[in-house]
C-alpha cells in the first residue's frame, strides 16, 4: 500500500517549506502525490518519475551524439580533465547539499579551481553590500511572529516564492501577530504592478532605475529633512506618510529581490537599503532580508564563507590561498575573457541564464555537467553525469534564505545504481588524488 512521508522539506526555493506530505509507492521508488507544496515545488518532486529520465552518464561523441558510459568511466574522465586543467571553473552548487559542496571545494583546492555559485548572477551585489556595511537581519520565524510592517521591494514572491506570503510574511498568525494579514501593513515597491502588489495594502510605483534615490529619500524623511516634490515618481507627501507609518511599527522588515540588485546602482542600492534599515532602528525594530532564489544558494555562500572567508567567486588557482574579486573571479567575466581551461558545472544550468558569449566560450572547453536532468548546459557539455535528486532521493543540509540550516529528507530511493552528489564527488576526489600521486597521468 502507498504510504505518506510527512514533514518533508521542499528543495525548490529559498523558503524551504518544511510541512510537505509526500505519498510514495509501497516499494519506496515512486512519488505518487504531493500535498502542501506550491505548484512549482510539486513539480520538483514529480520530476522524479518523468519518463525518459537519464540514468547513466552520457559522453559526447565526435558526431555530436551521446553515448552511455559507466560511472567509473565518467569519474576517470572528469578527474583527468580537472588535473590537466590549470584553471577550472567549478560553478553552480545552489541545488545540492552542503556536504557535497565541502567535498567539491576540497577537489578545487587540489586542482586549482575557481568555485563560484549562482549569487554571481543574482544576489552577488547584495553580498558585496553586506561585505561593505553588514546586515541587520533576523529569521523568518521572527517575521511571522512579530512583523507588523512588511515591505517587498523589487521582488515578486507570489511567483518566485509562492508560499512565502502564506507561511511567513503576510497571512500567517504568529505569537504577536494573532490577526494575520489584518494586523500587518504590507507595502510593495516596484516599477510594475505585480501579483505581489495585488496582495499589498499599498503599491508604490517607482520610476525604473530610481531605487537608490527613493531609498535615500526615505532616509531623509526619517530624519525630518526636506524633499523635492517627487522622487522616482513618488510624491514627497507619500514618502513622508509611509515613513511616519513605518516609525509606528513594532517590528518592520524589508524584503528585496533582483528588481533592486539588477537595476542601476546594484550593490549601492543594497548599501542604502541596509542604511535605511539601520536608520529605522533609531525609532523601532527593523530588519532586512534578501529573497534568495535556489533552495540552497544561501548554503553555498555559507560553506564558502566558513572555509575561505568569501561567499562566492573564490579563486583557488594558487592553491595555497583563496582570492575573491567581483569582476575578476566571477564566472561570466572569466568565460568572457577565456581565462579558464575547463568547466565543471554542478546543480545548475548556466546555459539557460548566462550571456550567449559566455556559453559560447564554455562550449569550446572540456565541460562536465552534473545534474539529474537534461538541460541547456548538458547539451553543450562533453560529459553529462546524472545524479540523485537532493532533497528527494537523498538528504543533506541546506540553508534557508534567512541563514537557518535545515536537514532535508530522503523521500524515495533513486534509480538503481545512480550515485548521489556526495558519492560522485567522493569518487572524483579519490581519483584526483591517485592521478596527482602519479604526476597527473
Amino acid at each position: 500500500m502507498p504510504k505518506e512521508v510527512t514533514d518533508v522539506i521542499c528543495p525548490f526555493c529559498g523558503t524551504l517549506c518544511d510541512d510537505l506530505c509526500i505519498t510514495v509507492s509501497d516499494d519506496n521508488k515512486t512519488i505518487l502525490g504531493v500535498k502542501n507544496a506550491c505548484a512549482i515545488g510539486s513539480e520538483k518532486f514529480n520530476h522524479q518519475r518523468l519518463p525518459g529520465r537519464v540514468k547513466r552518464p552520457r559522453m559526447r561523441q565526435a558526431d555530436g551524439t551521446y553515448k552511455e558510459v559507466s560511472y567509473d568511466e565518467a569519474v576517470d574522465w572528469t578527474a583527468k580533465m580537472l588535473v590537466k586543467s590549470r584553471k577550472t571553473l567549478m560553478y553552480g552548487w545552489a541545488s545540492t547539499s552542503c556536504q557535497a559542496m565541502s567535498i567539491g571545494h576540497e577537489i578545487a583546492e587540489k586542482v586549482g579551481g575557481i568555485v563560484d555559485n549562482c549569487a554571481t548572477v543574482c544576489h552577488g551585489s547584495s553580498l558585496i553590500a553586506i561585505e561593505d556595511v553588514g546586515v541587520p537581519s533576523c529569521t523568518l520565524g521572527e517575521i511571522k511572529n512579530r512583523a507588523d510592517r512588511v515591505i517587498f521591494w523589487g521582488c515578486n514572491p507570489a511567483h518566485a516564492h509562492p508560499r512565502h506570503m502564506s507561511r511567513y510574511s503576510i497571512f500567517p498568525r504568529g505569537f504577536f501577530t494573532v490577526k494575520g494579514h489584518k494586523g500587518r501593513k504590507i507595502y510593495c515597491v516596484d516599477c510594475r504592478y505585480t501579483d505581489t502588489a495585488k496582495c499589498a495594502d499599498e503599491f508604490i510605483q517607482i520610476q525604473q532605475g530610481y531605487d537608490y534615490e527613493l531609498l535615500n529619500a526615505f532616509r531623509t524623511a526619517a530624519r525630518g529633512g526636506d524633499l523635492p516634490d517627487a522622487v522616482g515618481g513618488v510624491p514627497k507627501e507619500k514618502i513622508y506618510e509611509i515613513v511616519d507609518d513605518l516609525k509606528t511599527a513594532r517590528f518592520g522588515i524589508i524584503f528585496f529581490g533582483m528588481g533592486l540588485t539588477h537595476t542601476m546602482g546594484r550593490n549601492h542600492n543594497i548599501d542604502i537599503a541596509i542604511c535605511l534599515t539601520r536608520d529605522m532602528n533609531d525609532f523601532t525594530k527593523f530588519s532586512i532580508m534578501a529573497m534568495r532564489g535556489h533552495w540552497n544558494v544561501t548554503g553555498s555562500g555559507q560553506v564558502l564563507g566558513w572555509q575561505y572567508g568569501f561567499p562566492y567567486a573564490v579563486d583557488l588557482s594558487r592553491r595555497d590561498q583563496a582570492r575573491h574579486q567581483t569582476g575578476e573571479t566571477t564566472s561570466v567575466d572569466l568565460l568572457n575573457r577565456n581565462e579558464v581551461e575547463a568547466c565543471f558545472y554542478i546543480a545548475t544550468d548556466p546555459g539557460a541564464h548566462f550571456p550567449v558569449d559566455a556559453m559560447v566560450s564554455s562550449a569550446r572547453k572540456p565541460t562536465v555537467c552534473i545534474d539529474p536532468h537534461i538541460n541547456c548546459t548538458t547539451e553543450i557539455s562533453d560529459l553529462h553525469i546524472p545524479v540523485a535528486m537532493v532533497g528527494v532521493e537523498t538528504g543533506g543540509c541546506a540553508y534557508r534564505m534567512d541563514n537557518v540550516p535545515i536537514e532535508t529528507r530522503k523521500v524515495v530511493e533513486p534509480p538503481e545504481g545512480m550515485l548521489t552528489d556526495e558519492e560522485l564527488l567522493t569518487k572524483i576526489n579519490k581519483r584526483v588524488d591517485e592521478l596527482l600521486v602519479k604526476g597527473g597521468a
